[in-house]
């Protein structure tokens, strides 16, 4: 009897435990400029690219599966005019998903090494590696030899 017992309690435990578990869904992170923050760039050396004049990225030195494209492509272009693509600038703002990013991946059946991300910029200075003042606005008054 008291056996008996004991295998129904357990019978119980084991078809009620999953659903007292449940904790309920997690909260996932909406993608795209302005939503959830993922992380935040502050004075980042990063590649930068751009072409036609209308996408700028970025590529983080030294992390080459990530690229950060800007949100702010106009208000950042004329910040570019001394320099050229390719060059490393010090990059400053908040990074979000990318939108086409998180739906390919989550069409994917596993997890790709290479992501990416929007980022609103904040700044973006030149390095001047000690030279003048460490972290010199783009097109600056400053004379250069």
């Amino acid at each position: 009897m008291r056996g008996n017992i004991i295998r129904r309690i357990l019978v119980a435990l084991i078809i009620f435990a999953p659903a007292l578990s449940y904790t309920g869904c997690k909260k996932q992170a909406k993608c795209g400029c302005g939503k959830d923050v993922l992380s935040t760039l502050a004075a980042t050396s990063c590649y930068i690219y751009w072409t036609d004049g209308a996408t700028i990225t970025a590529i983080v030195v030294g992390d080459a599966y990530s690229t950060y494209v800007f949100c702010n492509p106009s208000e950042m272009f004329p910040k570019l005019a001394d320099a050229k693509t390719g060059d490393i600038l010090q990059v400053s703002g908040s990074a979000y998903w990318d939108c086409t990013y998180v739906s390919q991946s989550s069409n994917s059946s596993y997890q790709s090494l290479y992501k990416t991300y929007d980022i609103q910029v904040t700044d973006m200075s030149i390095n001047l590696y000690g030279k003048n003042k460490p972290g010199a606005g783009l097109n600056s008054a400053t004379p250069r030899n």
